[in-house]
């Protein structure tokens, strides 16, 4: 996009779960790393509260997702990203977005999972946020 400033977004319908544990992660990898760049979360039909299961699986990496809060996000607020990631489950289109780089992560909802495949979500969510950050990096931002 048109700042030197990197913008990632992530994104699903409720921002009760997926995103919101994308979320976490990048904004530790954002510290550990040093960066200065925007991380938004959002969705297109927020919940009133973050999954209790999220939360719980999201404590074990030292993540307080507790006082979160869902949020919605508009297409407005997407076309000023360089990147957004939806979890598989968003109704937002970008449509022909100029320098957004969308991409759909399509991960199981945690809602109502049992712990040990809430963890294998929350996982495979740690390994993505990594890979992109891994991947920006390497753009040169």
């Amino acid at each position: 996009m048109s700042t030197d400033t990197p913008r990632l977004a992530f994104v699903c319908v409720q921002n009760a779960g997926r995103s919101q544990m994308a979320t976490a992660f990048a904004n530790r990898e954002r510290a550990a790393r040093g960066l200065d760049w925007e991380i938004l979360t959002g969705g297109t039909h927020p919940a009133d509260h973050v999954h209790e299961e999220v939360v719980e699986v999201m404590r074990e990496e030292g993540l307080d997702l507790s006082a979160t809060t869902p949020r919605e996000i508009s297409t407005e607020e997407l076309r000023t990203c360089d990147y957004v990631a939806t979890m598989g489950c968003s109704t937002l289109d970008l449509g022909d977005a100029a320098g957004v780089d969308v991409r759909d992560w399509a991960l199981a909802d945690p809602d109502g999972e049992d712990p040990e495949r809430v963890r294998e979500i929350r996982d495979e969510i740690a390994r993505r946020v990594r890979d992109l950050f891994d991947e920006v990096a390497a753009d040169g931002n």
